[in-house]
């Protein structure tokens, strides 16, 4: 049944990556009687068996919930880095947030990161600390670095809680009620509300998640989406608990999903708004919503099925993924020694992690994975801009007026005894210091700006190790800006083999280069004739390795006699060998492309 407005609070819980926010949704299921206590079990919210494997929210998850007479619709988000996208998608369809703080471990990049957006958006701030259960707490130490992120804040507004034993729940649901302001939607105007997420299902299309924001929609009532023009009729409305249960209508201020029969999950993206179909009718002009941040894929990878056979396996089940995951994007590309596979673009390292399990575990495929590179913007001397992932597409450095390359603005909160050697990893990496800010006698917040490429990949298992993992960070994309950059080719017997060719900066170019013709000297089975293995830079070597010829004994049958007849033999073999290298190809096995390209 619906609510007036006045009764409706919308928020969600924003984080670092454990510091409780599925532990603290267990209780309000719990404390609201959404779930009952039969069936309840920890991580609630955590559909996917991967996120309950691995203790952290992936997908963010709205459910509805009923106390003290008010409807509360809490969305649950991920707290990790490479999924701030999902956050950003549930600020704009909220009024408030709970800003949850691990009381061991205090203010973490991530906890930084999401309040700077809930900001953004004007949202109302609920700061709570959890765990003050354990042991090794630091409450007051944790108080004094909340007052510093947020300004004007008073310590006696920050509440206490322990979402594991349920310790000062109440106190939370109660503020949520009294400090965030209603909706004020409209309930006369047009429909319009926006998409937050959505999910694909075979029979009734694809499933809006959806903010009312005016106006109301039930079955059956013709819907178009503003930014795809695509048009249809809702199939069903409902809302979550957490469960899709279908109601009779949706009104302004709620959350729930609108079923729209559409086959194709581009007719209705993530961000866009739904509004009324006035075909035949007295049109008036509704403007799309706006408070939503796209998500743009910042790591590229190829992904190749083991088995030749199973490419049209994997195209299918990433078509599978990407109804679900609207951030995935991918397009065909083949190889000389991989075959035919996809070129994958990913928000993070976390993002390819799961999206390459999910299809190893769910969908039973064998995978080989290159090594993720990033993308850089190309200005040509006849002034045309192409953004290139790998260095296949890299046009003749002739027709190249300039490269640009992504960089980013790099938040790392540490414990100050380890200011020390993050400052030498950093400097490193190219990067250029900011700013450095004491949230606390013992606790530092470095600012820095660094190229992406020099993180993605082992930037932040080397800074975890140096800091005992006590160290976060955070990374947003800041800009694109000119580098020296060159693109490494490597020769196999003097053939170019483009999939080892690599866009790298000019300062790494001879670090790169030896170590991938080391990798392959190691892989690369000997022939009968000397392989050289070159890696160059416009045509100029600046690394080699030279594969020695297989040693075959040609006067091993010969015994007495003269020596002159084994010489005989043997300039007769250095003659075929000679002929062989310069004649000669080398047809590189399978396996060495996956060894050398693998992550």
């Amino acid at each position: 049944m619906y609510s007036e407005q006045k009764q409706i609070r919308n928020f969600c819980i924003i984080s670092h990556i454990d510091h409780g926010k599925s532990t603290l949704a267990d209780r309000f299921l719990e404390l609201t009687q959404t779930i009952e206590k039969r069936k309840m079990r920890e991580q609630f919210l955590d559909m996917m068996e991967l996120e309950r494997e691995k203790g952290i929210t992936i997908k963010l998850q709205p459910v509805r919930m009923e106390y003290q007479e008010y409807i509360l619709n809490l969305i649950d988000t991920p707290g990790h880095v490479d999924f701030s996208y999902e956050v950003s998608r549930s600020l704009a369809a909220v009024e408030g947030a709970i800003l949850l703080v691990d009381a061991s471990q205090g203010v973490q990049a991530q906890t930084l990161a999401n309040l700077h957006l809930a900001q953004e958006q004007d949202l109302i701030i609920i700061p709570v600390i959890n765990k003050i259960d354990l042991p090794q707490v630091r409450i007051e130490e944790t108080e004094k670095e909340m007052t510093q992120i947020i300004e004007g804040l008073n310590r006696k507004d920050i509440l206490r809680i322990s979402a594991k034993q349920g310790t000062n729940i109440e106190r939370v649901l109660e503020r949520i009620i009294k400090k965030l302001p209603d909706p004020k939607g409209d309930l006369e105007k047009p429909l319009r509300a926006l998409i937050f997420d959505s999910s694909y299902d075979p029979y009734k299309g694809v499933v809006a998640y959806v903010r009312i924001v005016d106006g109301r929609v039930k079955p059956n009532d013709k819907i178009k989406m503003i930014a795809s023009g695509a048009v249809s009729e809702a199939v069903e409305v409902g809302v979550f608990r957490p469960q899709a249960v279908k109601i009779d209508l949706l009104q302004a201020g709620e959350i729930g999903y609108i079923a729209t029969g559409l086959k194709s999950i581009e007719q209705c993206r993530v961000g866009d708004t739904i509004t009324q179909d006035q075909s035949g009718r007295i049109k008036s002009t509704v403007k799309s919503l706006v408070g939503y941040k796209e998500a743009r894929p910042v790591v590229f990878a190829s992904l190749y099925p083991s088995e030749l056979e199973d490419h049209d396996n994997l195209k299918e089940n990433l078509a599978k993924l990407k109804l679900n995951d609207a951030a995935l994007i991918y397009e065909p590309e083949s190889s000389e020694g991989l075959g035919r596979g996809f070129r994958c673009g990913f928000l993070g390292m976390l993002h390819l992690e799961i999206i390459l399990e999910r299809l190893r575990r769910e969908y039973n495929l064998n995978l080989v994975i290159t090594s993720p590179s990033v993308s850089y913007q190309i200005t040509t001397k006849d002034k045309q801009s192409v953004l290139i992932s790998s260095a296949d597409k890299l046009p003749d450095l002739n027709k190249i007026e300039r490269m640009t390359e992504p960089w980013v603005r790099l938040e790392i909160i540490t414990p100050s005894d380890y200011l020390g050697p993050i400052m030498k990893l950093l400097e490193r990496i190219r990067s250029q210091y900011k700013d450095t800010q004491y949230l606390s006698s013992q606790r530092v917040l470095l600012k820095y700006e660094a190229p992406l490429n020099e993180i993605i990949v082992d930037f932040y298992d080397k800074l975890k190790n140096i800091t005992a993992g006590y160290a976060s960070m955070n990374y947003e994309l800041e800009n694109y800006r000119e580098s020296e950059l060159v693109k490494i080719d490597i020769l196999v017997a003097g053939e170019k083999a483009k999939a080892f060719s690599k866009i790298v900066h000019k300062s790494r170019a001879e670090q790169e280069a030896r170590a991938t013709v080391k990798k392959l000297k190691k892989y690369i089975p000997s022939q009968l004739f000397a392989v050289p293995v070159q890696a160059a830079i416009s045509g100029k070597i600046i690394a080699r390795e030279t594969i020695k010829a297989l040693r075959k004994d040609v006067t091993g049958y010969l015994y007495g006699g003269d020596y002159s007849r084994k010489k005989k033999l043997l300039e007769k073999q250095k003659k075929g060998k000679k002929k062989m290298k310069a004649l000669g190809k080398v047809n590189i096995p399978q396996e060495v492309f996956f060894k050398v390209l693998k992550k």
